[in-house]
């Protein structure tokens, strides 16, 4: 492992970042959480969700699989992860977003190796005895917010024509 592998995959995900961030840029309160599809996906909660998301894996290469725990209660609080709340404003959820971005670029400038691994908590979506390493876990995230950075385009469009790019 080379200081490259650390920062290229953080480049990676900041760009990720990015073009999520540019997804609701210029919108209001109302049109960041309005449902413009058929999906009850709201930008605003995407932005909440993804910032929860990166939030609780960088805590589980910090803390382990504890954090991950399948239980009805993290099933509730993943669902609680779209839903914005009232205080909740677009330029609280970006600040929020900001915050877990820089302990995320911490904790992974600070580990030892990206070899570090956890093993993953038993749920019906992960393999049994299995670990990741830090190195799959960063994957992971950037997968997932490249996801959902797909998704807000496509709600963006669907609110006033605009697209991140093109």
């Amino acid at each position: 492992m080379t200081d490259r592998d650390r920062s290229d995959l953080i480049s990676a995900l900041e760009q990720q970042r990015s073009f999520l961030r540019q997804t609701v840029r210029g919108l209001d309160d109302d049109q960041a959480t309005l449902r413009s599809t058929a999906s009850e996906l709201c930008l605003a909660g995407i932005i909440k969700h993804v910032a929860n998301t990166e939030r609780r894996w960088v805590d589980f290469i910090v803390r382990g699989p504890e954090v991950l725990a399948f239980t009805p209660q993290s099933m509730e609080s993943h669902a609680q992860s779209f839903q914005v709340l009232r205080e909740e404003s677009l330029p609280v959820l970006l600040d929020r977003y900001d915050a877990v971005a820089r302990r995320t670029a911490d904790v992974v400038e600070q580990l030892p190796s990206l070899d570090d691994s956890q093993p993953l908590p038993d749920a019906p979506w992960f393999p049994p005895n299995t670990s990741w390493s830090v190195r799959m876990v960063l994957a992971h995230i950037l997968a997932e917010t490249a996801q959902h950075s797909g998704h807000a385009d496509i709600i963006r469009e669907s609110i006033d024509g605009a697209k991140t790019m093109g």
